[in-house]
């Protein structure tokens, strides 16, 4: 490439250097030390795309054979290159060549950060600016840089983590970082930017840079009065350039104003040739009505739009929004032209206007400038709805000042001035809209007051005495109004007395007036029926002794039967998701069904709802099938007989685990509904069944159920002594066997151990005969070989063929049998076309595996078949997922965000097995931080290494000591490893960037979430990376509602995972920036919808097949080894392997002495099922209570409440803490 490099120095026209460009592209390609890209040289002098598109590799290729002086004269060149202005084909080429040569072993090219940062910002590659900045950050984070950081993420619409490099640079402000106003500017903190201005401005009054700076502020506050003060007080005291400057603020006020001698004398000084001056000329010829000039003006002014719109639209619609408002205001002008011309026209344009303005972003800034343009032909008390959908929008962002301005003019009077008078009634809408405005200001007594006296009032009134839009007047909209009104007021008094004997019937009152006033509205219904479930606790939790069963009955079911029909009518008037109301529905139903009353009220309400709304409550009912409760029960099974007739596929599944259950009666009710359905879905059901059997079967083979059950009753008899709860476990196994074998896989097994396991048996009915141990102690020496075999054989099991594990699978074709969790009601079903007759075997501890069906529809669906697991427990997280998702779906905020938690299909097959829906292009962090490890040649464990270097009996340690010893590792190593393998992963900055916003997005959702929900056992093997899309998937939702933190050992003391790992993957500042403000964002959508949230948690905890997990806390410690086994540092833990442990187990027990604690694990055969009675216990109460004390923003033991802001703060504080992070297991990795 010398002769490329020679021609470099002589070129000075654009021509030349991309002629340089294109020969260095083929001189590459020629001298490569590739022979593939060599052969590609003849082809790339004539087809030009070719060099460019391997001009990356062939650089790269070239690099390492070249000589260094030689390497350097070419980066000279390519620093020139850089340097020559208007060449964006060479610049992108050289970007993409610097980042390409980051990506592989060869480089990074010795190019200058800075350098390659500024021209990434010209080219408009934001995203490879942001790279190279966030270096120099890195290195040392300047105001030039900070500023630049600021800047960058504004135009990657990234402005929380733009509001995070403030927040950083506020907190540390030294000689070198200094927060300047015009940060606060970039980030529309308005408030805080005109206070700087106005401090500045007070030490040098006649600095134009920071009047104009006030100027935009009060511009974008909409502070007209003031803005137009400041105009007139530097007007006369600057030059002709500080008027061109000033001069489009001047005359907005003014026109805010209505002081159009003003606007033209300010219009005069705005430059002919802007986008501005030809606007605001335009609105000046409107209002003299010369509207041929003002149709010139409009289209110069659109003349002058087109190439930043076009160039912006290229990039994306986000970046291109602001110039379209532009272009909206532009159209408006014109219509506005349209309006006065044509007065038939003019309900046409209102209403396009109102549906255009829905259209548009809730933007407090664009609003003001769209409504403003309408001004010209509509005055606001004209306009009302939209000046009052833009006075809500400014009080829910936060704009309290404008919203009080805004209300008043629409009002014609300030009620601020004379509080203790009522409102003014003639603008009902404004007067409601008034009321929250002040109780969303702190005056929240005054408002109810306010609310109620005008309520009063305006019900006295005849429609003759409103004034304002014709429309008020209707009678169906003041119903409507009064109906929110009353909504209103009972959702204040609750707010502001709690609910009490002396509140509830005032408050109820005020939701039943709501439904009376607008009967078909969702909200109304929903309120007065959750008020009603409310009061049906608040007495059932009252110690009411001196009352006698009839009357306490009496008491509550006053209020049941409203709640029952209050949540049917909601229901069947919602339009989104009800689960909310069904559950709630359920809880009821199962608490007080037995009741005539309540009985014959469910039984009128079902028929008022579509069979659909019980589709996602089905793992709920089917929990309920065996209650004791006959009326209960008997609608139970009436229902789910219903549902079978219409939806058999969304029941089939379900009702066949049921029919496995260890309970007779749950066995027999399920069995029962199962026959119904028969009778119109025999072969479905039939599939089902054996569909269900042979699934179960080659989830756990028999010599995973013996190993697991060998497992299991070593650790009852010689870690427990429990003789009895050994046979227990040994029995259905000998039984299995006895039944003979089905398949060849289980023939082979029989063959292997047959003898020696019935051999076993004979020894153990020898010792129930003799009570000699010696007999037993025979057995066991039987038991030991076999499982010692087994242990030998497991981990060859690398897949498996269903010819051998289920030859009826294989046999399986064109099934009426649904996919699982394919189901979707009113929608073409997909059945099994048949099953893939080859399955891999995952390697983990418990052998999970990878199984693929093919649907009717040709499509693939992959499963993770798992045995000696409950996923029970999964599918109901799953349920909460599901609802979180339309949550924070139906959330402005969190919607525009595409804040969603991943979720997947799961479907439980027995109480110890189920299919998981696979996940593709996912990887634990676990395996990707040990892939990356080992690539790089550092120790997997190196922390944990340093630390028992340090301290090798870490365990008993105290606190401070721990907190020294880990905090000694952290420093130590870097811990940056998955900050890095983002990067690495990613092709190009475009990309890293897209990925490493969603993992911080989505790893601050799952924080917020899985807190409220309690969940634990957060280690690396539980949390997996989308390689595609970044975000972050949990798995494993064994551990809920805090169960980890209260266990015996290791328990957490960390609300969810936030390590250094983690923070080093998000942008330069860490967790300040995108992920707290998400957290904040996620949490104030989780405490706005609580009672929809607890209504699923309740459900969640009070279920009979599922509370039993939380009684139990000595499984917890359980889950803690479990993990560890899945975990890199368990190999050094863990001690010696299972058959060593069993070998002790052994030599112990002829010598009569029993080990303190055995390593194998408590996997047992299978969880409860739902046996138990149906009791509230003290537990799920203190579960329920804490759910909602998260909820509240009570969960710091405060007196008062905290905010969102302090309780995500506060979080943060406790999962980043050392002292709490070095109290986990190592399996858990705290200094990951």
């Amino acid at each position: 490439s010398a002769p490329s490099l020679q021609v470099a120095s002589n070129t000075s026209r654009k021509d030349d250097w991309l002629e340089w460009l294109r020969s260095l592209s083929i001189e590459l390609l020629k001298s490569s030390s590739s022979p593939a890209l060599r052969s590609c040289g003849a082809l790339a002098e004539t087809y030009m795309q070719l060099p460019r598109d391997l001009f990356n590799a062939a650089f790269v290729s070239c690099w390492t054979e070249i000589p260094e002086h030689h390497q350097q004269e070419l980066i000279r060149t390519l620093e020139q290159a850089l340097m020559v202005p208007d060449l964006p084909e060479i610049t992108q080429t050289i970007l993409n060549l610097a980042e390409f040569m980051e990506h592989c072993d060869k480089g990074p090219l010795p190019l200058d950060p800075q350098i390659l940062g500024e021209k990434a910002m010209q080219c408009r590659a934001y995203a490879k600016a942001l790279h190279y900045k966030e270096e120099e950050f890195h290195k040392e984070p300047t105001s030039q840089v900070v500023e630049a950081l600021i800047s960058i993420n504004n135009k990657l619409q990234q402005r929380e983590a733009a509001m995070g490099l403030l927040e950083y640079a506020r907190n540390h402000e030294c000689e070198q970082l200094k927060v300047e106003e015009r940060w606060y500017e970039k980030l529309h903190d308005w408030e805080k930017a005109l206070d700087a201005y106005h401090e500045k401005l007070q030490e040098n009054p006649h600095d134009i840079e920071f009047a104009l700076g006030k100027m935009r502020c009060m511009e974008a506050l909409g502070d007209w009065e003031q803005l137009q003060g400041v105009a007139c007080k530097h007007w006369n005291q600057v030059d002709e350039s500080g008027r061109e400057r000033m001069s489009r603020m001047a005359a907005a006020s003014a026109w805010g104003l209505e002081q159009w001698e003003n606007v033209e004398k300010y219009v005069q000084c705005i430059p002919k040739d802007t986008m501005d001056g030809s606007f605001y000329r335009a609105v000046l010829s409107i209002h003299k009505r010369q509207y041929d000039v003002a149709k010139e003006l409009i289209e110069s002014s659109r003349d002058l739009l087109d190439a930043e719109l076009t160039s912006m639209a290229g990039e994306s619609y986000q970046r291109a929004y602001p110039a379209m408002v532009s272009v909206q205001m532009l159209a408006e002008l014109e219509e506005v032209i349209q309006y006065d011309l044509f007065p038939q026209r003019r309900p046409v344009i209102r209403n396009m206007w109102w549906k255009r303005l829905q259209g548009c972003q809730r933007v407090v800034e664009d609003w003001q400038k769209i409504i403003q343009v309408r001004t010209l032909v509509v005055s606001p008390q004209e306009d009302m709805y939209t000046w009052l959908k833009y006075a809500s929008l400014c009080r829910k962002s936060g704009r309290l000042t404008l919203s009080h301005k805004t209300l008043v003019m629409l009002m014609g009077t300030d009620p601020s001035v004379s509080v203790d008078q009522p409102l003014p009634t003639n603008f009902p809408q404004v007067t409601y809209a008034f009321t929250k405005h002040l109780w969303t200001s702190g005056e929240k007594k005054r408002a109810y007051s306010q609310l109620n006296q005008f309520v009063q009032t305006a019900q006295n009134l005849s429609a003759i005495h409103l004034s304002g839009p014709d429309e008020f007047k209707q009678p169906e909209l003041r119903r409507r109004l009064f109906a929110r009104c009353y909504m209103k007021l009972g959702s204040w008094q609750e707010q502001l007395q709690g609910i009490n004997d002396q509140s509830i019937p005032s408050i109820l009152q005020c939701y039943m007036t709501a439904t009376q006033h607008d009967n078909m509205w969702y909200k109304a219904w929903h309120a007065w029926a959750y008020m009603n479930f409310q009061t049906v606790l608040f007495y059932k939790s009252q110690q009411m002794q001196n009352l006698s069963e009839d009357e306490k009955n009496q008491q509550v079911n006053q209020y049941t039967v409203p709640a029952v029909e209050g949540f049917f009518k909601s229901i069947a008037l919602s339009k989104g998701s009800s689960l909310q109301d069904t559950l709630r529905l359920l809880t009821l139903w199962f608490d007080y069904g037995q009741w005539p009353q309540v009985y014959e009220a469910i039984i009128e309400g079902i028929r008022t709802i579509e069979i659909e709304t019980w589709l996602s409550v089905i793992p709920q009912l089917i929990a309920r099938i065996d209650t004791v409760r006959t009326f209960v029960g008997r609608l139970v099974h009436r229902l789910l007989i219903d549902i079978g007739k219409q939806h058999p596929q969304a029941l089939v599944y379900p009702l066949t685990v049921a029919s496995k259950s260890a309970s007779q009666a749950r066995r027999n009710a399920a069995n029962k509904i199962l026959k119904s359905m028969c009778e119109h879905s025999h072969n479905l059901v039939q599939q089902a069944v054996m569909v269900s059997d042979e699934l179960i079967r080659v989830a756990i083979l028999w010599h995973e159920m013996w190993h697991e059950g060998l497992e299991e009753a070593s650790r009852l008899y010689f870690g427990e002594r429990n003789v009895k709860g050994m046979f227990e476990t040994l029995e259905p196994l000998h039984a299995l066997l006895e039944r003979g074998p089905q398949t060849l896989k289980e023939t082979s097994f029989h063959q292997a151990y047959g003898a020696d396991l019935g051999e076993a048996m004979e020894w153990c009915n020898q010792y129930k005969v003799s009570g000699n141990v010696r007999d037993l102690n025979q057995a066991w020496d039987l038991y030991y070989h076999v499982f010692r075999r087994i242990t030998r054989q497991l981990p060859q099991l690398t897949s498996l063929e269903l010819h051998y594990v289920s030859p009826k699978l294989l046999t399986c074709r064109d099934l009426e049998l649904a996919v699982p969790g394919s189901y979707v009601p009113n929608q073409p079903v997909v059945r099994i076309a048949y099953i893939n007759s080859s399955l891999t075997v995952i390697t983990s501890k418990q052998r999970p595996r990878k199984l693929g069906i093919r649907g009717s529809n040709g499509k693939e669906y992959v499963f993770l078949l798992k045995g000696h697991e409950d996923l029970r427990q999964d599918e109901r997280v799953m349920q909460l997922f599901g609802l979180v998702n339309s949550l924070l779906m139906g959330d402005p905020d969190t919607s525009r965000r595409n804040l969603t938690i991943q979720r997947y299909a799961v479907i439980p097959l027995s109480t110890n097995s189920g299919l998981i829906g696979w996940v593709p292009h996912c990887d634990t962090l676990h395996t990707l931080i040990k892939d990356y490890r080992e690539k790089k040649k550092i120790l997997l464990n190196i922390e944990h290494r340093i630390m028992t270097r340090m301290a090798p009996d870490y365990d008993h340690l105290t606190l401070m000591q721990k907190v020294e010893v880990f905090e000694h590792a952290l420093r130590n190593s870097h811990g940056d490893d998955l900050a890095r393998l983002l990067w690495l992963k990613s092709p190009s900055s475009e990309v890293w960037f897209d990925r490493r916003t969603n993992y911080t997005r989505s790893l601050a959702v799952m924080s917020m979430v899985g807190y409220i929900l309690g969940l634990g056992d957060r280690h690396p093997s539980n949390l997996m990376l989308d390689r595609l899309s970044g975000k972050i998937l949990h798995i494993d939702f064994g551990d809920c509602f805090e169960v980890a933190m209260n266990r015996d050992k290791f328990p957490e003391k960390i609300p969810f995972r936030l390590t250094r790992m983690l923070v080093n993957a998000m942008e330069v500042t860490g967790i300040n920036g995108t992920y707290t403000r998400t957290c904040e964002s996620v949490m104030k959508v989780l405490h706005r919808n609580k009672d929809s949230l607890m209504a699923v948690l309740e459900a969640f905890v009070y279920d009979p097949l599922l509370n039993w997990r939380l009684m139990e806390n000595n499984n917890a410690s359980t889950k803690c080894k479990r993990a560890q086994h899945s975990s890199s540092h368990s190999q050094e833990q863990i001690s010696s392997d299972l058959n060593d442990s069993v070998s002790a187990m052994l030599n112990n027990s002829a010598t009569n002495k029993m080990p303190v604690e055995s390593s194998m694990e408590n996997t047992g055969t299978g969880p409860r099922d739902g046996s138990q009675p149906e009791t509230t216990n003290k537990k799920a109460l203190a579960i329920i209570t804490r759910v909602k004390e998260k909820l509240t923003g009570r969960d710091f033991n405060h007196e008062e409440p905290v905010d969102v802001h302090k309780q995500v703060e506060l979080l943060i504080q406790q999962a980043t803490s050392n002292e709490n992070l070095c109290q986990c297991y190592i399996g858990w990795c705290p200094f990951w």
